[in-house]
């Protein structure tokens, strides 16, 4: 890269101030990386588990509730934020840098330095006004009732869980651990949500008496508690508005299925134009964007929930209103709002197999929506990301290597016939 200033020098007055995991100097034994691994896990629910301290109520309906999963938050807790800062810092940084906005030398040691300084503070600013605007926005009761020195103090709060999810993330891609932070904290949120369900001691008002949340122990009450067991099975495994065994049975089969999908790999035989007779391969795997469609599909939808709730609460006789989605109070959900109607009804997936069978036009929009969204995201994700089929025949050449039986000049094509079928594979796959 050139001597002049670029805009990611305006990092370097910042980076001595910004916390930092120094990579590991030394390769690290599996079993500390599962240590580290463990610990940072264990860290990230304590934070998911502690309330704010000086907030005023959290009750009534949740505004992000769509997007708590996917972003790995706890409403009311000092992980509110979840990993909203380090993915929209990561997602800005990577299209800025993949657009040429700004310009990277991903094998220059400075220019590295300097975007992930960038990201990181980037992410840190992200997380103060996120923290502010939660204040500010009433969410924790009004900034009168809460008094100056509660808001200052939950915004304290906000901004170090912020601070300390970037700093584990780091920490376990930097070498000390196992895996991307970020789809780890995720997969931890939603394992944690599937045993709740599967196990949940507490007890709900449903209509038919009081029942036990968790699916699991459902099925052990109602075949202990019913005389008719049959009819007790049939309960535990399709009743509606609360956990039940079917979904929880889907949810572990849906689970096999990625993980023997994870291995699958297209690999693309190559040989050295210098070195005679040296040869190798380029595997690229199924899930060759990871999760990164699934979390922009699932950001799109949570951001077109939350813009539908808030329209729908003021002008709810409004025709457009509508078209874009109907909500109504769910009473098995703490007063959560469930799309009944309009777009975001049809792009929220069918709650059960029979509101499928029920309903199989809304079952097939959802379908070919997923499709289409998470077949459109990981395109647009691999040409701003820099993993295009253009972009790997730049590095095989550079690499001095070819594919054998194809001219050089052929590369990219055959990369393009490649890409497309491995996209619409990997969106069949992320629909569950």
């Amino acid at each position: 890269m050139g001597g002049g200033f670029r805009v990611l020098h305006l990092v370097r007055p910042f980076l001595s101030f910004l916390p930092e995991v120094q990579s590991a100097d030394r390769k690290v034994p599996f079993r500390e990386k599962v240590i580290y691994t463990v610990i940072s896990l264990f860290i990230f629910l304590v934070c998911s588990q502690l309330p704010l301290y000086g907030i005023h109520s959290t009750t009534g309906a949740d505004p992000f509730y769509w997007m708590r999963v996917i972003l790995a938050s706890n409403r009311g807790t000092v992980m509110e934020l979840g990993i909203t800062p380090i993915v929209t810092s990561g997602l800005v940084m990577q299209l800025l840098a993949g657009s040429k906005i700004i310009e990277v030398d991903n094998n220059v040691r400075e220019d590295r330095a300097l975007l992930n300084g960038a990201q990181k503070l980037l992410g840190i600013l992200i997380a103060i006004g996120e923290a502010v605007a939660y204040v500010l926005s009433g969410m924790y009761g009004s900034v009168g009732q809460l008094g100056v020195g509660n808001a200052i103090l939950i915004i304290i709060q906000l901004c170090f869980a912020g601070i300390i999810v970037i700093c584990l993330d780091e920490l376990l891609q930097k070498g000390y651990g196992l895996g991307s932070g970020i789809s780890l904290f995720i997969a931890t949120n939603i394992c944690e949500n599937i045993i709740w369900k599967a196990f949940s001691p507490t007890t709900i008002n449903s209509g038919r008496g009081a029942e036990f949340e968790g699916a699991v122990i459902a099925l052990f009450h109602l075949l202990i508690t019913r005389t008719d067991k049959v009819r007790a099975l049939r309960e535990a495994f399709y009743r509606q508005n609360l956990p039940n065994v079917t979904n929880l049975l889907a949810t572990v089969l849906i689970f096999l299925i990625v993980i023997y999908f994870q291995g699958f790999r297209v690999v693309l035989p190559v040989r050295s134009k210098n070195a005679r007779g040296q040869q190798g391969s380029y595997p690229i795997k199924l899930f060759y964007t990871s999760n990164m469609p699934i979390i922009l599909q699932s950001a799109l939808v949570s951001n077109l929930y939350f813009i539908s709730q808030l329209l729908y609460r003021r002008y709810s006789g409004n025709f457009l209103v509508n078209l874009l989605g109907k909500w109504k109070e769910s009473e098995y959900s703490g007063g959560q709002f469930v799309p009944v109607g309009g777009l975001a009804y049809y792009i929220t997936a069918p709650s059960s197999l029979a509101d499928m069978a029920a309903n199989p036009f809304h079952a097939l929009f959802y379908l070919v929506f997923m499709l289409s969204a998470c077949a459109l995201f990981s395109k647009t994700w691999i040409e701003v990301s820099g993993s295009s089929a253009k972009d790997v025949a730049k590095q095989l050449k550079e690499q001095q290597m070819v594919m054998p039986g194809h001219r050089e000049s052929n590369l990219q094509k055959e990369l393009n016939a490649t890409f497309p079928q491995l996209l619409l594979l990997e969106a069949c796959a992320l629909v569950h």
